[in-house]
């Protein structure tokens, strides 16, 4: 049975692939969490993903262990960058990580988060 998007999402350590302007891939282990029937991950605004998100939205997502070692096989999804959304994204890893993510959120608060981080929302692709 092929593996889908929300179980893929269910995952606590969620392997996110982009896609460089000529095809090659770039997986980054990330936090992810469940926002409707989509995902919602707090980024640097500056990072290379969200370059890489802004030229192509393809992405694709697999479940992984915390250092980014593949557990599954990659879902198709779509990606889109929302800095209106940073805080929405902030209480929900918080909400969803515990105490660790609360911790997260509050260090990188402190670093000036709300100001150089956004949102990244990631849905199955239609």
């Amino acid at each position: 049975m092929a593996l889908t998007f929300a179980d893929v999402a269910g995952s606590e350590y969620i392997l996110l692939t982009t896609f460089t302007k000529d095809g090659r891939e770039k997986p980054t282990p990330i936090w992810a969490a469940p926002d409707g029937d989509g995902l919602i991950v707090i980024t640097q605004e500056k990072s290379w993903k969200v370059k890489r998100i802004r030229n192509t939205p393809r992405v694709t997502i697999a479940k992984c262990d915390m250092r980014g070692n593949p557990k599954s096989e990659p879902v198709e999804a779509v990606a889109a960058v929302n800095a209106v959304r940073t805080a929405d994204a902030y209480r929900a890893i918080g909400s969803r990580y515990g105490l660790l993510g609360k911790t997260f959120n509050f260090f990188s608060k402190l670093r000036g988060g709300m100001k150089n981080n956004v949102a990244l929302e990631i849905r199955a692709v239609a």
